[in-house]
C-alpha cells in the first residue's frame, strides 16, 4: 500500500487512491498544500532569543517560568505534527522529514530552538522537490544551522577579524557538511580541505541586533586568499563560498551519498545496489533534481516489498493517531509522547541525526515502551468496529494471525492495542 510505504498510513476510512503511483507522482507536482497561518519565520525565533537573552539572567537556578524561546518552539513544534496528522499528501511530508534530518539542526543547542521551525519551513520545505543545490544552500546560510554548527563565531586568522580580536576558526560547519551533507568520506577528502572549507565558510554569521536579526555576511571575518578545496580553488568574498556549495551539490560522491541514504529510508535497512545505482544516475543526469530523485523511488521494484522498514517512533505514533482517525481537538501532547519514546522532535543528539535502521530502534525497552503507549491510546477506540479499522489501515497488509487475535480480543481496547502493536503497522 502506498499510504504505508511511501506515507504516513490511511487517515480513518479516508478514500483510496484509485491508482497508487499516480497519487504519489502528484504529490510531488503538486504545490506543498501545507500551509500555516502565521508561518514560522527566522526573524520571529531570533527575536525571541534576543529577547530571551537581554532579559534572563544567565544563572540557570535563577530561572522561573517559560522562555519565549521555549514556548514558540513548543507552538511551532505542535503545528508541525498536527499538520502530518491530517495532510493530504504524507509522501511530501515524509520527504520533509528525511530532508530535515539530513540536515539536522537540534534544540539540544537551546539557541537553535526558536529557529529550528523556521529552518523547516524556510531551507527545508521549499526545496523537497527542487535541486538539492538550493536546499543545500539554504541550510548552510540558514541561521539555525550557523548556531548549531557554530560558524557564526568563526574567523578567519589572517582576517581583519581575526587579526584584531585573536579570534579562530571554527571547523564544524565545513566537516558536517563534507561528512553528513554532502560528499561523504567517499570523496576521500582530507583534513586540509576541512580547513580550507572552514575558511571558506567565514564571515558566514547572523545578526541578532538587525530589525530584522537573520543572516549575515561580515567580509572583515573572511579568511582572505583563495582557497583550495578538493583540488577546486575558490575566490575570497561570500561568493566563493556559494560556488564551494554548489560544486559540492553536484559531485559524484553526493550523488552516490544521496541515493545511497533516499534507498535506505525508503527501501530497506541494506540498500539494494541496482536501487541506488538508478537513484544516483537521476540526480547525476538532472543536476540534484529531487523531485526526479522522488519519482524514481516510486518505480523501484525493491521498493514495492511493503514491511521491509521498521516505522521510527514519530512515524509510528503519527499514523497512529491517523489510523484511529483521533479529532484535533482529541490529540495528545505529541511532542511529550515523541520524547518518552526516544526521538524527541527537532532533538536528534548529534549531527549525523536519527538512525535510519530497524536495529536502533528496535531494542527491548524501546519496544515495551512502543507497547505501553499503544495500549493507552487504544483507549480512544470507543465503540468503533476495530478489524474494520484494521482493514482500512493495513488492507492486504492485515495478517491473519492479526485479524485472529483482534477477533478474539477480550475488549475493543485490546483489540485496538493488538492492531497497533502488530508487526505489520509497525512497520512499513
Amino acid at each position: 500500500m502506498a499510504l504505508v510505504r511511501f506515507g504516513l498510513g490511511r487517515r480513518g476510512g479516508e478514500p483510496l487512491p484509485a491508482d497508487p503511483a499516480a497519487w504519489l507522482l502528484d504529490q510531488l507536482r503538486q504545490p506543498d498544500p501545507t500551509r500555516f497561518d502565521d508561518p514560522p519565520t527566522t526573524a520571529a525565533g531570533l527575536s525571541a532569543l534576543r529577547e530571551d537573552r537581554m532579559t534572563r539572567p544567565p544563572n540557570l537556578e535563577s530561572r522561573s517560568g517559560e522562555s519565549r524561546s521555549r514556548a514558540l518552539f513548543k507552538r511551532e513544534a505542535t503545528r508541525h505534527l498536527a499538520n502530518a496528522i491530517v495532510t493530504p499528501a504524507p509522501f511530501r511530508e515524509r520527504l520533509v522529514w528525511f530532508w530535515t534530518n539530513h540536515f539536522t539542526v537540534s534544540a539540544k543547542r537551546g539557541a537553535c530552538a526558536p529557529v529550528a521551525a523556521a529552518f523547516v519551513e524556510e531551507a527545508i520545505r521549499p526545496h523537497v522537490t527542487g535541486r538539492f543545490g538550493d536546499m543545500l544552500l539554504a541550510a548552510m546560510r540558514h541561521p539555525a544551522m550557523l548556531l548549531y554548527l557554530d560558524n557564526v563565531g568563526s574567523v578567519g586568522p589572517d582576517s581583519a577579524a581575526g587579526q584584531k580580536n585573536h579570534r579562530g576558526l571554527n571547523e564544524n560547519l565545513a566537516r558536517e557538511c563534507l561528512e553528513l551533507h554532502t560528499v561523504s568520506p567517499l570523496a576521500g577528502y582530507t583534513q586540509s580541505d576541512v580547513t580550507a572549507f572552514a575558511n571558506i565558510l567565514t564571515g558566514w554569521s547572523i545578526d541578532l541586533q538587525a530589525d530584522p536579526p537573520g543572516f549575515r555576511y561580515r567580509p572583515f571575518a573572511r579568511e582572505p586568499g583563495v582557497q583550495t578545496l578538493l583540488h577546486r580553488p575558490f575566490p575570497p568574498g561570500e561568493a566563493g563560498g556559494v560556488a564551494a556549495l554548489a560544486f559540492l551539490a553536484n559531485h559524484p560522491a553526493t550523488h552516490r551519498f544521496l541515493a545511497t541514504k533516499l534507498v535506505r529510508h525508503f527501501v530497506a535497512d541494506d540498500p539494494p545496489p541496482d536501487a541506488v545505482r538508478v537513484i544516483e544516475g537521476v540526480l547525476r543526469d538532472t543536476g540534484g533534481n529531487l523531485g526526479a530523485a522522488s519519482a524514481a523511488l516510486v518505480t523501484l521494484d525493491a521498493a514495492r516489498a511493503p514491511g521491509t522498514k521498521l516505522r521510527t517512533p514519530m512515524e509510528y505514533v503519527v499514523a497512529s493517531i491517523r489510523t484511529l482517525d483521533v479529532p484535533p481537538a482529541q490529540i495528545p501532547n505529541l511532542t511529550g509522547i515523541l520524547a518518552a519514546l526516544g526521538q524527541p522532535l527537532w532533538g536528534a543528539p548529534a549531527p549525523n541525526g536519527w538512525p535510519d535502521r530497524a536495529a536502533d530502534w528496535a531494542g527491548p525497552e524501546a519496544m515495551l515502551q512502543r507497547v505501553d503507549w499503544a495500549s493507552g491510546f487504544a483507549s480512544r477506540i470507543g465503540g468503533r468496529d476495530v478489524e474494520e479499522i484494521a482493514t482500512n489501515a493495513l488492507g492486504p497488509l492485515l495478517r491473519p494471525e492479526t485479524r485472529d487475535a483482534i477477533r478474539q480480543a477480550g475488549s475493543r481496547r485490546d483489540a485496538a492495542a493488538l492492531l497497533l502493536t502488530s508487526p505489520e503497522f509497525q512497520r512499513r
